[in-house]
């Protein structure tokens, strides 16, 4: 067993919440200290059968006033994760409905304030509850234009807490106290009006996926578009967080689509889509983002010539997957920091989506990308990594390099010296520099 989460309840009592190495079976132990040693008194099952449990961990306790019993976000029958009261060694459901609760965000003697995602059935929002009793949306009628994404910080007692607004504007930050406004601390209106002098994108949303739109979009046009990719377990990139970003800068200035796809495996919509890829990596989550390309064409106004790919860590790895399928979608893509194979890869992590490599050694063999070398032969390659990387390790950029010579596949790489996973400093501007040229070769002035 693994020791996942420590919670202090008292001076005197603490709770800890274990984890088979597979992740799929968490013991939650209340115990007490005296002069004796520890008193257990109270223990707590939680099992996945579809999958692993919690978002990505187990998720944290919140005691009640006995400081005995408590709240915990956990998968329902259904299989959406929703705050269950555990007492007694049993659970009772708090909250249900085919939505899930994204976390509890405070917890007083008298109401349970927590955000989900309820409100009008779309994933990619957050709304501020409280509960348990007349469940009440305290963020739905708030600012409708810009509150779209809504976190929220209390005071120790919760009479005064201070929201973080989110949405297609910049963040607001109203101030309120017993759930009533009370003011605005932050609205953002220099960064507002300097953005209104700007052409911008516009942003179109669907269940699903996003669009950022250049400006004067007109859909008789063709218009190269740009995948941009995480796809992780229980990731989430569709949503109503507002953005100022890469993203922004390629369809305002150079006219490119950048559309997000939040396919199989991705969060927040119950266990059924998120455990899609469980022990199978480089499946479900590579085949529906070449799907959702697919549906994209179908639009009328992409031109499917100039189509691209790109992203960052598990994104670098979809993006090297999808290239590497051979599908004739993709023009061009780019990789940073990707994984190559998961046997090379942190093993909690790998382990909890994956499984043991000799348990599931087909799916290990196949969720490789260096398998796939002889079809990069057909797309441009910008392969990117830094070598001090302490989290996807250089080695893995190096394998890939390696397996693509070794089949005889011209690309193109960038290796950073002693930068890390973030490319901090000097190696950020120049890596998006260098992606910038990259796609204005792909994607705006292609040959």
């Amino acid at each position: 067993m693994i020791l996942f989460i420590v919670t202090w309840v008292t001076d005197q009592r603490v709770a800890a919440q274990w984890v088979t190495r597979k992740q799929n079976y968490v013991v939650v132990q209340v115990y007490d200290f005296d002069e004796s040693g520890w008193q257990e008194k109270q223990k707590f099952e939680q099992t996945s059968k579809t999958g692993w449990v919690g978002h990505y961990v187990p998720l944290p306790l919140f005691f009640a006033e006995d400081k005995l019993s408590f709240y915990k976000v956990m998968s329902d029958t259904r299989g959406y994760k929703h705050i269950h009261l555990v007492k007694d060694g049993k659970m009772t459901p708090v909250t249900s409905g085919r939505w899930e609760v994204i976390y509890i965000s405070k917890l007083t003697k008298d109401a349970i304030y927590f955000v989900s995602n309820e409100y009008q059935g779309i994933a990619g929002k957050r709304n501020l509850y409280n509960g348990p009793s007349a469940t009440q949306c305290l963020t739905c009628d708030l600012h409708q234009d810009r509150c779209q994404y809504n976190s929220a910080y209390f005071s120790f007692n919760a009479s005064y807490y201070r929201m973080d607004c989110y949405g297609q504007l910049p963040t607001v930050h109203p101030l309120l106290s017993n759930n009533s406004f009370l003011s605005i601390l932050e609205e953002n209106k220099q960064l507002e009006n300097i953005l209104s002098e700007f052409q911008m994108p516009t942003m179109q949303y669907d269940l699903w996926y996003q669009m950022m739109l250049p400006p004067n979009f007109k859909k008789s046009k063709k218009y190269p578009l740009l995948i941009h990719v995480y796809g992780g377990p229980c990731s989430q990139q569709v949503d109503y967080h507002f953005k100022l970003n890469w993203g922004t800068y390629l369809s305002s200035s150079n006219g490119i689509i950048v559309a997000s796809f939040d396919g199989r495996g991705s969060g927040y919509q119950g266990d059924e889509i998120m455990h899609a890829i469980y022990r199978r990596l480089g499946t479900f989550e590579v085949e529906d983002q070449i799907t959702a390309v697919r549906k994209f064409i179908d639009m009328g106004f992409i031109d499917k010539d100039r189509i691209a790919i790109w992203g960052w860590s598990y994104g670098g790895y979809v993006t090297s997957m999808a290239l590497g399928a051979g599908t004739g979608l993709f023009k061009c893509g780019i990789a940073v920091a990707p994984v190559a194979k998961w046997e090379y890869y942190d093993a909690v992590y790998t382990e909890r989506y994956m499984g043991n490599p000799k348990e599931n050694s087909d799916f290990y063999k196949n969720s490789s990308v260096t398998a796939r070398a002889k079809n990069f032969k057909t797309v441009d390659y910008l392969l990117v990594h830094g070598t001090a990387d302490d989290n996807v390790h250089f080695q893995q950029a190096a394998q890939i390099s390696k397996a693509l010579v070794n089949v005889q596949v011209d690309f193109e790489a960038m290796w950073y010296t002693d930068k890390d996973h973030a490319l901090t400093g000097s190696a950020f501007y120049h890596t998006y520099t260098l992606m910038s040229h990259f796609l204005q070769k792909c994607l705006v002035h292609p040959k």
